[in-house]
């Protein structure tokens, strides 16, 4: 359990004198991130923050900088956990059919699971936000995952995995599109097995050579 409570010993002028305040780091981040992902980046606010991970904002302000930076950490963390399971299926899939399959059937699951906040928070934490710079940090990650997945599409192509007349930047927007519209269906109301129907209707439309 985060404590935010100084404590000190008394200086020769009778004044306390505290120690800095301490806490646990980690626990902290790791509600703050689950602030921004059900609320999003604009609808949390500091107050709301300092509530959740139990500290006071000096120390959140020591600890993580101001609002903006702690939500670069979060998003640093989030694809380092709950977000990672996509870069995975690709590093550990022989292929880029077999990669998004598994991609897509394990979004069906992450994306539902009602231990956090469901869909992605890369997809929904810009949601009516006025700020340029998280709405380009999170549009970068999205886009990056794209341009990986057509680099894995493409070395497929080559390989002869893949048709050669494949339209790999259109088949990776494709996934991008299933991956995010997936999100938001879980944020309305989609099941797991919604999910999974879907993911199996958008492998249909993968080329086979």
């Amino acid at each position: 359990m985060a404590t935010d409570r100084g404590t000190g010993t008394r200086d020769g002028t009778g004044r306390a004198r505290g120690r800095p305040r301490s806490f646990d780091r980690a626990a902290a981040l790791e509600k703050a991130l689950m602030a921004f992902w059900r609320h999003g980046y604009e609808a949390t606010s500091v107050s709301d923050l300092t509530r959740v991970m139990g500290i006071g904002a000096p120390s959140l302000y020591a600890a993580f900088g101001d609002k903006r930076t702690l939500f670069d950490e979060v998003v640093r963390v989030y694809g380092d956990t709950y977000g990672a399971f996509t870069d995975r299926a690709l590093a550990e899939e022989p292929t880029a059919r077999t990669g998004v399959a598994r991609m897509l059937r394990e979004a069906a699951a992450e994306y539902t699971d009602p231990a956090h906040p469901y869909g992605c928070l890369i997809v929904h934490a810009a949601t009516n936000c006025t700020s340029p710079e998280v709405q380009v940090l999170l549009r970068e990650r999205r886009n990056a995952a794209i341009a990986a997945l057509e680099t894995r599409i493409r070395a497929d192509v080559a390989a002869g995995l893949l048709p050669a007349g494949t339209d790999a930047a259109a088949l990776a927007r494709h996934t991008g599109a299933m991956i995010q519209g997936m999100s938001q269906q879980a944020r309305d109301g989609a099941s797991r097995k919604d999910l999974e129907a879907i993911a199996e209707i958008a492998l249909a439309v993968w080329p086979h050579e």
